[in-house]
């Protein structure tokens, strides 16, 4: 009986450019974000997430609006850090917030804190007493707000 020869040649026996393409995305994107972190604060460097080139640009992935406006004042020092690494002259930076995608949880799940009932009523009393008309509102309306919070934990 002669031999079947198989026509189909398996999937990975092919040349596969794109997956190694992927794989030196990924090294540079880890090259970038070293130099970077190391750069930062330390309380800065913990919200940057990742760090990519795009035209000549270094965008940044952070995980809240609050950590990307504190990482818009080291514009230069992340540009800075990257210049070794880089073969062309970057000189743009942009901070993105990471997207939440639904049925990931939350990365911060923290509640709120809410002030204790005493603390609460000294904003009030502060409040009433205060000269300036719109000091007063305020301290009375965050007053309100807060005892409604309380009351429903």
């Amino acid at each position: 009986m002669t031999k079947k020869h198989n026509v189909f040649k398996p999937a990975l026996l092919f040349p596969n450019n794109a997956l190694a393409y992927v794989y030196s995305q990924i090294e540079l994107q880890r090259k970038l974000l070293q130099p970077v972190r190391r750069a930062l604060p330390a309380i800065l460097s913990e919200h940057v997430l990742h760090c990519i080139i795009k035209k000549k640009e270094l965008i940044v992935f952070t995980d809240t609006a609050a950590w990307a406006s504190q990482l818009r004042f080291y514009h230069d020092t992340m540009l800075a850090s990257i210049a070794p690494i880089t073969r062309e002259s970057i000189n743009l930076l942009q901070i993105r917030v990471m997207p939440i995608l639904p049925g990931i949880e939350s990365r911060q799940a923290s509640a709120p804190i809410i002030p204790s009932t005493e603390k609460i009523m000294l904003i009030r009393s502060t409040g009433m007493l205060a000269s300036d008309e719109h000091l007063k509102q305020a301290l009375i309306k965050l007053s309100t707000t807060l005892q409604r919070l309380s009351d429903k934990n």
